[in-house]
């Protein structure tokens, strides 16, 4: 068991809930809780490390049991020692070291729908668009810089294990250039003349959404040919980039779907 708060596993937990050049240097990231943990391991994504405190759950010490069964490391901590680790305010037992240079899937060739948080700052609307982007059929979320790390605690818990299930590309934008070429880049713009429900997302379609303050920056823009904005009444003036991001990719479900749904022929 370990006891020491000097111990070495500890002080990279508390390492990798800082800044992202630890997380880089280190290869990890954290998982916590249960759910998170229970996540990870369905898809098959590489530990480090998991430690324990006797706080854990029925449910938790289960996973304890699948996780030694799987060969992954497992040790118990001091209660009040993990707590102290932990970045959540209520902890629940359990902390997963994970590999961060891994991706659930490849990027297949020619992609037809991506999505593309651009200077996104706030963790919460981050992870909501991870996992709004797994729920829609998002084939990779493309990371670009001065957008915060997804890799992150609190963009990982908000992400709610979308993270183990698509691949979060870090790229400049020229990478990005490559990778989208002969898509339609789609801008979601406040003062777009063309709302959300006109344009044509079905065909290969990367979303663009930028962040809560300034929105999308100036590379952002420049790679950007369509521009749409969400239909608000009530002179609402936006809505959150978690918020607007999810009407988005939504609406490329929506539209996908009615397409292939329209009756062909006579």
């Amino acid at each position: 068991m370990i006891t020491s708060s000097q111990n070495a596993k500890i002080k990279l937990i508390r390492a990798l809930a800082g800044r992202p050049k630890e997380r880089r240097e280190a290869d990890a990231f954290l998982a916590e809780g249960v759910r998170l943990v229970e996540d990870a391991l369905t898809a098959q994504w590489p530990f480090h490390f998991v430690l324990f405190s006797a706080e854990v759950s029925a449910r938790g010490q289960d996973l304890i049991a699948e996780l030694r069964t799987a060969g992954v490391e497992v040790e118990e901590v001091q209660p009040e020692l993990l707590r102290s680790a932990s970045d959540t305010a209520t902890s629940q037992g359990i902390i997963a070291v994970m590999k961060l240079s891994h991706t659930p899937q490849p990027l297949p060739e020619g992609p037809d729908f991506l999505l593309i948080p651009d200077q996104i700052r706030d963790p919460g609307n981050l992870g909501t668009l991870i996992r709004t982007a797994a729920a829609t059929g998002v084939q990779a979320v493309i990371i670009p810089p001065e957008t915060t790390d997804p890799f992150a605690p609190k963009v990982v818990r908000a992400g709610m294990g979308a993270h183990f299930r698509l691949p979060i590309l870090s790229r400049d934008w020229t990478e990005i250039g490559k990778l989208t070429e002969g898509m339609s880049m789609v801008l979601a713009e406040a003062t777009a003349p063309m709302s959300c429900w006109e344009a044509d997302l079905i065909g290969p379609t990367c979303l663009i959404v930028g962040g809560e303050a300034e929105g999308a920056g100036a590379a952002a823009r420049a790679a950007a040919n369509v521009s749409v904005c969400l239909p608000m009444t009530n002179d609402t003036e936006s809505l959150n980039a978690g918020a607007a991001g999810a009407v988005l990719m939504f609406e490329v479900v929506r539209q996908r779907f009615a397409e292939f749904k329209r009756p062909t022929g006579p």
